[in-house]
């Protein structure tokens, strides 16, 4: 079960303001701190939505940046966008550059494989902490309210306010892929219906957010909870390739993996990469460029498949 969602953008333009941080500890403890942090915050939120199509050069980059943006927003806990900004990056870290590496040398290295996804469940793990603080931050109870008993179907229609929504798909995304890497660890799964909860009430006010991505995501939380529609599922992934208007690969990526390839339908799920690979050469960016690399390895690798 992976789970993806539409791209923050390029990192590496953040080190414009690293000069800033280092003036911070000056005035500490001084009301215009807090004005630089948010400052600071608000920049680096910005960058996170910065164009970039270059894996490379996003991957090198990545680091600095998240490491950056994340000690800000430890200081400034309720800074929507940069929580959005780090919580995201972290997400797609893991998914880009991380699992998807265990995904491509499994065949050869078990062990390495077995390392790296074990890495990347704590990344994730790291991006849904960050999401759930602002969101507690915001709405004190949040997490309590997400925990308490009650169904995590279709249904709960409770809404989250929009600013929110953003930090909640973080949030939820970020934590049904560590649950999908932690399924040998019965607290984690546990914990599943809280993370389709949270992405129904984020669904609840904005279903096609993210271009997509949030169906995409609803499609893939109710393929994997207990009692799940098929038909539903479908209907999301519809939906994601709709709200994405013919610009987005993940959701035709998505089709493939979470529909043809268990059906074993070869013929629908090689249609289906090949339509996002055709998307993301004719739409360049960061989270295209993501789904083309997944997408060409999985036509590569389909005789192994089917």
């Amino acid at each position: 079960m992976k789970f993806r969602g539409e791209g923050r953008g390029s990192a590496w333009r953040a080190c414009v303001v690293a000069g800033a941080l280092a003036g911070l500890g000056l005035l500490a403890g001084c009301a215009p701190q807090t004005l630089l942090l948010r400052g600071v915050a608000d920049q680096l939120s910005a960058q996170g939505s910065a164009a970039e199509d270059d894996l490379g050069l996003a991957r090198e980059a990545s680091a600095f940046y998240l490491k950056l943006s994340e000690s800000v927003l430890i200081q400034t806990p309720g800074h929507l966008p940069l929580a959005v900004a780090v919580a995201g990056g972290y997400t797609q870290y893991a998914y880009a550059f991380v699992e998807f590496e265990a995904d491509r040398i499994e065949s050869r290295d078990v062990k390495a494989a077995q390392a790296l996804r074990a890495r990347a469940a704590r990344l994730y793990a790291r991006a849904h902490r960050h999401a759930m603080a602002a969101l507690e931050q915001q709405t004190p109870g949040l997490a309590r309210s997400l925990a308490a008993a009650g169904s995590a179907l279709p249904g709960d229609s409770e809404r989250l306010p929009a600013d929110q929504v953003a930090v909640a798909y973080w949030a939820a995304a970020s934590w049904g892929a560590s649950i999908a890497l932690s399924k040998d660890q019965p607290d984690a799964v546990a914990d599943l219906p809280q993370a389709i909860r949270l992405a129904h009430r984020a669904w609840a006010r904005d279903p096609d957010f993210g271009a997509g991505a949030l169906a995409t995501l609803m499609g893939q939380f109710e393929l994997a909870r207990a009692g799940g529609s098929h038909e539903q599922a479908v209907a999301y992934f519809d939906r994601a390739v709709a709200a994405g208007g013919g610009r987005s690969a993940g959701p035709y990526v998505a089709q493939a993996e979470a529909l043809a390839l268990p059906a074993g339908d070869r013929a629908t799920f090689e249609a289906r990469l090949r339509t996002a690979l055709a998307v993301a050469a004719a739409h360049r960016d960061l989270a295209n460029e993501v789904m083309r690399a997944r997408a060409q390895w999985l036509l590569d690798t389909a005789d192994d498949r089917f």
